[in-house]
């Protein structure tokens, strides 16, 4: 049986047969730091090819987060060298491409915060189940860098663009309820309930014909096969804001816990004249 040894930021369990389940852990309500991030990437062809798994499902240690997006140690890396930049950009355009080309289905279950690389497991799963207080936010924005990790795949073919761009241009929360009743979820439940019912779902599918859902799953992702483009330019994006002012402020009022003041843009925004 294969076993998970090597991701030593995540916590592999078995909890029925059939189902794997994934657990973020980690300080700081589970922010993703270096090691987890490249975790979080490569997990996904290793559980591909355990031909144990017929389901897996995605989740936060303990009740009280999901997981709160990339740490300031991850942050620095992307900011301060531009071969860590690098690393972490690749890194980034694997998680996607993985947990789409990903053949069991995954479930993914959100309980309280769920932001940044942590919220891309969830976004990209089959099936979401959240919790009725989860805040689920995408943050890039507030970061002072473009929305790019799977947002402007995903948010605007669940929400529609005018949703999308609401909660992405002006970094504006989600609650679980919110997010079912926009499209962004498959289910809302009782945050007590959220473990129970992903366990459930995650046990019926296990429990269903193995090549009929794998192959569904499959023909439906070549939705987002089909806009990659509008995911790698969005993460281009993201990853040259990395290097740019408004970044620099925008860690620095999330490390003073104040509100930011992005500085103008530079002279090159400016339009020329006529």
């Amino acid at each position: 049986m294969t076993t998970y040894e090597e991701f030593s930021t995540l916590r592999v369990e078995r909890p029925s047969e059939g189902v794997l389940q994934v657990v973020l852990t980690g300080p700081n309500l589970h922010a993703v730091g270096p090691q987890a991030h490249a975790d979080l990437a490569d997990v996904w062809p290793v559980i591909a090819r355990d031909e144990s798994v017929r389901a897996v499902i995605i989740r936060g240690e303990g009740e009280k987060a999901f997981s709160a997006g990339g740490s300031f140690d991850l942050i620095q890396d992307m900011t301060g060298d531009y071969a860590g930049r690098t690393r972490v950009l690749r890194e980034a355009r694997d998680l996607v491409r993985n947990l789409i080309d990903l053949p069991q289905p995954l479930v993914a279950a959100i309980n309280g915060p769920a932001a940044g690389a942590g919220l891309v497991t969830a976004m990209l799963a089959d099936i979401t189940i959240a919790g009725r207080k989860t805040k689920i936010v995408d943050g890039h924005v507030r970061l002072g860098v473009a929305a790019g990790d799977n947002a402007a795949l995903t948010w605007p073919f669940f929400a529609g663009m005018p949703k999308a761009k609401y909660h992405l241009l002006l970094n504006e929360p989600l609650t679980g309820e919110e997010a079912e009743r926009i499209g962004m979820v498959s289910m809302c439940v009782d945050d007590d309930q959220v473990q129970a019912k992903a366990l459930d779902v995650a046990q019926r599918l296990a429990g269903g014909a193995t090549t009929a859902i794998q192959w569904t799953k499959h023909a439906m992702n070549n939705w987002y096969r089909q806009n990659w483009a509008i995911f790698d330019a969005s993460l281009g994006y993201e990853f040259y804001g990395f290097g740019g002012p408004e970044v620099t402020e925008g860690v620095t009022s999330l490390q003073e816990k104040r509100d930011p003041e992005f500085p103008a843009p530079p002279a090159v925004f400016e339009r020329p004249e006529r």
